[in-house]
């Protein structure tokens, strides 16, 4: 026996004891067999619990072993947060060091060098190697988790960038790993990778269509549901009954939360006192998660207590992790969710319902869910050690729905997935990064680049694509974040975009290079620079820079205004008229309706700086606590790079003013509160109590006897201020 075939038993062997499994499963089996511990890049397509992760960690220990690193690209930062805690406890006790890195986006975190096992997101790895991430060349393999998702507008740009990169610059093994999709072949070829295609799974998946209380099941039979109840309550009745938990999928976060309380009125009558008193205390739990209790933790508390929950991005990250764990523990009968859910987080139920087959798609009206989505949620039925069999009903509304759905999501194959890189604003800012990390030094070099993507390897035809980043060259040049070498002694831009040739040198100014290591859209930078300008001569208040930070394609979507928003945002634009950056456009200007909603979402972050909270700012504006906290990191990230342009370009008077800004928006605060959050452990509610109490500086702190802290704060938080003190 070779040295590689017993670096390959050990690597599986150690894999399947840590993960409690004797051998491998017939998934895992055809991967071993086709190279899966070797030097061949590998797809892996298969269904959902199939197995695929314990095939990336079969590869991974392979690679740490060898003493070379492994990176680990999940889409979304939860999905991060459990690999992380999973791939520590396992392989932890084996001296294996697992990294996350999911968060700040201007930093080359140099302290993952001393990590064997690195969980990001595809943004985050993008970000590092905009940055010149010093243990590149260190790099083994990359796990490329729901490579389907080079499908997504939003996130698969980034995850083929990143991958063409990083097969450019460090040539790692890749694992690519995705849900059963049709062309998994091409992206195997994109790869220059050997394909891995499997069915198998290992609880077996029924597929049926729920039509006028009858579900028909793929390939043959038929469930009588009971004639008294509509068609979901019977299902998630049913399911119950059997001891079993149902995922219900529907369209909106409306719908989710809506379907969980009515779902709650039957759920809860067959509840054990037991059940009862456990689910009490994770509805108290929930509510505890915010300073302020606002009517959706409310709902959601009152649908724990039966027995559901609803599950969506408008929940605190808190909250949905206490939702799944309690459904893990089986507390839990139902979670309905929009379905984003199904994107990646191990959270099987015995049965999932989608009740909802269309949605709301822009222009269009109502749409049909991609095969690939239904796939997905279907995906999450099936309990392994717990069942031997799941169902995934899909609920048709009328007889052509049932045929529609039974001929496309029952008997049908799932879309290809296309690269979605050939659009202007996402080349924009992948070219700048290109040029700025010298990646490419001229035009022949990015199209040698971007000949090695998978939009290149899918449409052959580079035409398009050069035509595109001809006129993302000039934007940026315009910008002033490049420099070509022609950028001096020509006509104009015109004459310029008539005459680029493949040999056009590109570098990249110091204010583009920064820009993409800020990780902002070139035009947003522009913007930024503007404002900067204008901030510099009338010294805007902070309205004014709320007002052109939400002006950004980072901040979308804006907050919609409706019919009764226009009498308060007239109100405030008259009152702020003399101090906001970017004046009103004409109301016939294409830019007018885009600068009234970047009024209102500027109004809800003035709302979050005077003190309102969260119920508040859910009742005036319909934002939701989770929604909230997004928007608030995003604020933070721009208002952050829109300081770093500042000092980059000498606006030196302006910058407390940003530095304010970003203070106020961070902790939510008003002005007179910014001395007392600078300690730890003060927040705005406990630094709003001492203000009132008439502690205002830090000096009336220092001087304030112990026991009067204690006495509004406790022990603990009064001795931690006196320490900082």
């Amino acid at each position: 026996m070779s040295s590689q075939d017993a670096a390959c038993r050990d690597a599986v062997r150690k894999a399947l004891e840590l993960s409690g499994f004797d051998k491998p499963n017939p998934v895992q089996e055809l991967a071993i067999e086709n190279g899966l511990i070797g030097e061949r890049n590998m797809v892996v397509a298969a269904p959902t619990a199939s197995g695929k992760t314990l095939i990336a960690e079969m590869a991974a220990l392979d690679t740490v072993s060898r003493n070379r690193k492994v990176v680990y690209i999940v889409p979304l930062k939860a999905l991060a947060s459990e690999k992380h805690a999973e791939f520590r406890e396992r392989y932890g006790p084996l001296g294996i060091k697992v990294a996350m890195s999911v968060g700040d986006r201007d930093s080359s975190d140099i302290w993952l060098a001393g990590y064997d096992i690195i969980i990001a997101t595809s943004e985050k790895l993008d970000s590092l190697i905009r940055h010149g991430m010093p243990w590149i060349g260190q790099i083994g393999l990359i796990i490329a988790d729901e490579i389907h998702l080079l499908d997504d507008p939003s996130r698969g740009p980034t995850l083929e960038v990143v991958l063409t990169r990083l097969r450019q610059k460090a040539n790692p093994r890749v694992l690519a790993l995705s849900a059963t999709i049709s062309n998994h072949d091409e992206i195997a070829e994109w790869l220059d990778a050997v394909a891995v295609k499997s069915v198998w799974r290992p609880v077996e998946l029924r597929k049926g269509i729920c039509y006028e209380n009858k579900v028909s099941y793929f390939p043959e039979g038929m469930a009588e549901l009971d004639p008294d109840e509509p068609g979901l309550k019977s299902l998630v009745v049913q399911a119950q009954k059997k001891g079993k938990q149902s995922l219900v999928f529907v369209s909106t976060r409306r719908n989710a939360e809506s379907a969980a309380e009515k779902a709650g009125e039957f759920v809860g009558k067959a509840l054990s006192p037991q059940e009862r008193a456990s689910l009490a205390r994770t509805a108290e739990r929930i509510l505890a998660v915010l300073g302020h209790r606002t009517v959706q933790c409310q709902r959601l508390a009152g649908s724990v207590r039966n027995g559901t929950a609803f599950h969506h991005a408008g929940l605190a990250a808190e909250q949905r992790s206490m939702v799944e764990g309690a459904f893990r523990e089986g507390m839990i009968k139902v979670i309905a969710a929009t379905p984003t859910l199904a994107a990646g987080i191990n959270l099987p139920a015995w049965r999932v319902i989608i009740r909802d087959l269309k949605r709301f798609g822009g222009r269009g009206g109502m749409a049909y869910l991609p095969v690939l989505e239904v796939e997905q949620m279907s995906g999450r039925a099936g309990r392994p050690k717990y069942d031997t069999e799941g169902e995934a009903i899909l609920v048709a509304g009328t007889e052509a729905d049932a045929r529609y759905a039974w001929e496309r999501y029952i008997k049908g194959e799932p879309e290809r997935v296309t690269s979605k890189l050939g659009v202007e604003p996402v080349l924009r800012t992948h070219v700048l990064a290109l040029i700025s990390s010298g990646a490419a030094s001229s035009r022949s070099g990015l199209m040698e680049f971007f000949s090695r993507t998978f939009y290149a390897h899918q449409y052959r035809d580079p035409s398009g694509l050069a035509a595109i980043i001809d006129k993302v060259i000039l934007m940026l040049e315009g910008f002033g974040f490049i420099k070509t070498s022609r950028s001096q002694g020509d006509s104009g831009p015109f004459q310029r975009a008539a005459s680029l040739g493949n040999e056009l040198e590109l570098t990249s100014t110091r204010i583009g290079k920064r820009v993409s290591e800020l990780y902002i859209d070139p035009l947003t930078a522009s913007h930024f620079m503007e404002s900067l300008e204008t901030a510099k001569e009338k010294q805007p208040s902070q309205f004014g820079y709320l007002q052109a930070m939400s002006n950004t394609m980072e901040m979308w979507p804006l907050l919609a205004v409706r019919k009764g928003d226009m009498e308060r945002i007239n109100d405030i634009l008259n009152r702020e008229e003399k101090d906001l950056i970017q004046k009103p456009p004409n109301p016939w200007d294409i830019e007018y309706e885009d600068y009234m909603r970047s009024v209102k979402t500027a109004m809800m972050f003035q709302a979050w700086t005077e003190e309102s909270g969260e119920d508040q700012i859910l009742e005036n504006f319909r934002v939701t606590p989770g929604e909230l906290r997004a928007r608030l990191s995003n604020a933070d990230w721009l208002l952050y790079s829109m300081q770093e342009l500042g000092l980059l370009l000498g606006h030196a008077g302006i910058l407390k003013d940003i530095r304010k800004t970003r203070l106020r928006i961070k902790y939510g605060i008003r002005e007179e509160l910014m001395p007392l959050v600078r300690l730890k452990g003060i927040g705005r509610v406990r630094a709003r109590m001492l203000h009132t109490s008439g502690f205002r500086k830090l000096e009336d702190l220092r001087k304030a006897p112990l026991q009067s802290l204690e006495r509004m704060l406790g022990s603990a938080t009064a001795k931690r201020i006196k320490e900082q003190l």
